[in-house]
C-alpha cells in the first residue's frame, strides 16, 4: 500500500509506503501508484489510551470489546489497554483468559491488565501476557477493588520482580472530606448537585497517595505510572518521584464549573477539580510535564447516571472524542501537532515498550490516522459509536478521523468498519 502527499506532526510531506503491516519507507517522494492520496492531509500514528473500560465480561449493557473498540479506531485510537475492574475481574487466571476470548471482538490493537484483590493470583496474571498491573486502586471506585496499604506493598514488590510496571488509581480515602455527606443532595441526572463530590474527594486525597505509591515503589525498584491525574499537586509529585502520570481529556478540558450543567454525568473518580486547577493542569500537559492522555473510558447508561450524586456511578465515555479534541486544540496553535503526538502516540509507547508502536517511521507498524485539519465538527453523541449513548463533551468542537489504519489494515473510512483485527500487544514481540 502506498499513501501520498501526507503531512507528518513535524510538518515534513511524505509517502508512506506499507507492507505486511508495518511502515517499509517514509520519503519526500516513492515510486508506485497511489492508493491514498492525502492530498495535504496530516497522518498521525494511531493513538494508544492505556486506561479504558470496556466493561467486559460483566456488564455488556454499558459497552462490549466491539462496541468499544468500534468506538476508538473512529476517534483515531488504534491500541487500547482495558482495566481489571469487571465481573469476573481480571485477578486470576481464570478472569483473564475470560476478558482474552472477548478481546477478539476488537477493532483495535489491544492490552490486558491484571487487577490486585484481597483474593488474586498473582502467580497465575504473571503467566499470562499481562500489559501492566492495575490499576491498583488506593480507593474504592467502580467495582470497589480498593486495597490497604500492606496488601499494595506486597503487589508493587511482586510485579517490579516480574519487570511488570503498577499502574496506580491514586486516592487516599482517608483523606476524602465526610462531612460532605451532611449537605443536601438535591436532584438527580443532569439536576443533581454534584458538586458534592468534588468536595468530598479532595486533591489532597489525590497527593497523599500518589506521594505514598511512590514511596512505596521506590523500595523495590518497579516502575510506577499514575492514572488520571486531576492535580497540579499530584502531577508534581508524580514527577518529583520518577514516575510517569497520565491526564485525562475530562481533567484536561471540564471542570467544577461544568457540573452546574453536567450534574452526574460529571461525576468520575478522581472528580472534576475548580476551574483554576484545571488551567494549572491543562498548562502542564502543554509544557511537557505530563507524560500522556488517556481517557478513564468509564460508560454507564443513561439510566444510570441520572439517579443522585451519591448513588450514580462514577465514569464517563471518552475513547472516541480523545483525540478529536486535542486535534482542535493544536488547530488553534494552543498545542503543536508534535505535542500531541507525544501525549498520545509515542510517548505512551515508549513508556510502556511497545516497541513498535507510536510512531511514523520505517519498521513500525502501520498504525496511521488520517485527517483534515480543517475540518472540526460540533461533538454529537448521536454521532458516536460507544454503547452507552452520550458524552459530557457535546457542543465542544474536535477533529475527527477520515481513516484509520491498524497494522496496515483500514478499520474506519468515513463512517464505515473494517474487519475487528485487534490482537494483545504483548502476545507478538511486546509491540
Amino acid at each position: 500500500m502506498l499513501i501520498t502527499n501526507a503531512v507528518l506532526p513535524d510538518d515534513r510531506e511524505v509517502d508512506v509506503r506499507i507492507e505486511d503491516g508495518r511502515i517499509a519507507a517514509v520519503e519526500p517522494s516513492l515510486d508506485g501508484v497511489a492508493d491514498i492520496d492525502a492530498d495535504g492531509k496530516r497522518l498521525f500514528p494511531g493513538a494508544i489510551d492505556v486506561h479504558v473500560h470496556f466493561r467486559q465480561p460483566g456488564f455488556s449493557h454499558k459497552e462490549t470489546w466491539e462496541t468499544g473498540s468500534k468506538s476508538a479506531a473512529a476517534g483515531g485510537v488504534t491500541t487500547v489497554v482495558d482495566q481489571p475492574n469487571t465481573d469476573p475481574a481480571t485477578t486470576d487466571g481464570e478472569g483473564f483468559d475470560r476478558k482474552a476470548e472477548l478481546a477478539a471482538a476488537s477493532y483495535v490493537d489491544y492490552g490486558i491488565n491484571g487487577g490486585v484483590t484481597a483474593d488474586w493470583s498473582p502467580e497465575e496474571l504473571f503467566e499470562r501476557p499481562l500489559f501492566a498491573l492495575g490499576e491498583v486502586f488506593l480507593a474504592d471506585s467502580t467495582g470497589e477493588m480498593g486495597i490497604d496499604a500492606d496488601l499494595f506493598a506486597n503487589a508493587v514488590e511482586r510485579a517490579g520482580a516480574h519487570d511488570t510496571t503498577v499502574t496506580v488509581h491514586a486516592e487516599d480515602a482517608t483523606l476524602f472530606d465526610e462531612s460532605v455527606k451532611d449537605m443536601p443532595a438535591v436532584g438527580a441526572g443532569t439536576d443533581a448537585n454534584a458538586d458534592l463530590w468534588s468536595a468530598f474527594r479532595t486533591p489532597e486525597a489525590e497527593q497523599a497517595a500518589v506521594e505514598r505509591a511512590i514511596e512505596v515503589a521506590g523500595d523495590t525498584g518497579t516502575d510506577v505510572h499514575i492514572a488520571h491525574t486531576s492535580t497540579p499537586e499530584g502531577i508534581t509529585a508524580a514527577k518529583d518521584g520518577d514516575a510517569t502520570c497520565e491526564v485525562t481529556t475530562h481533567h484536561l478540558f471540564l471542570s467544577r464549573d461544568d457540573l452546574e450543567e453536567l450534574g452526574t454525568h460529571g461525576r468520575m473518580n478522581p472528580p472534576l477539580r475548580d476551574e483554576e486547577r484545571r488551567r494549572d493542569v491543562y498548562e502542564a500537559v502543554a509544557d511537557g510535564t505530563v507524560d500522556m492522555i488517556a481517557t478513564d473510558h468509564a460508560p454507564h447508561t443513561l439510566d444510570e447516571k441520572d439517579a443522585g450524586i451519591w448513588e450514580a456511578p462514577s465514569g464517563v465515555p471518552g475513547v472516541e472524542t480523545m483525540l478529536p479534541l486535542l486535534l482542535e486544540e493544536a488547530r488553534q496553535d494552543r498545542f503543536s501537532y508534535e505535542r500531541v503526538r507525544d501525549l498520545i502516540a509515542a510517548n505512551p509507547a515508549e513508556t510502556f515498550g511497545l516497541a513498535r508502536k507510536g510512531r511514523i517511521e520505517e519498521g513500525y507498524d502501520a498504525d496511521l490516522v488520517l485527517f483534515d485539519p480543517a475540518e472540526a465538527t460540533e461533538i454529537d453523541a448521536e454521532t458516536l459509536h460507544t454503547k452507552c449513548e452520550w458524552t459530557p463533551f457535546a457542543g465542544l468542537p474536535g477533529v475527527f478521523p477520515e481513516l484509520t489504519m491498524v497494522r496496515g489494515e483500514v478499520v474506519y473510512q468515513e463512517g464505515e468498519f473494517g474487519d475487528a483485527v485487534g490482537r494483545n500487544v504483548r502476545e507478538h514481540g511486546g509491540q
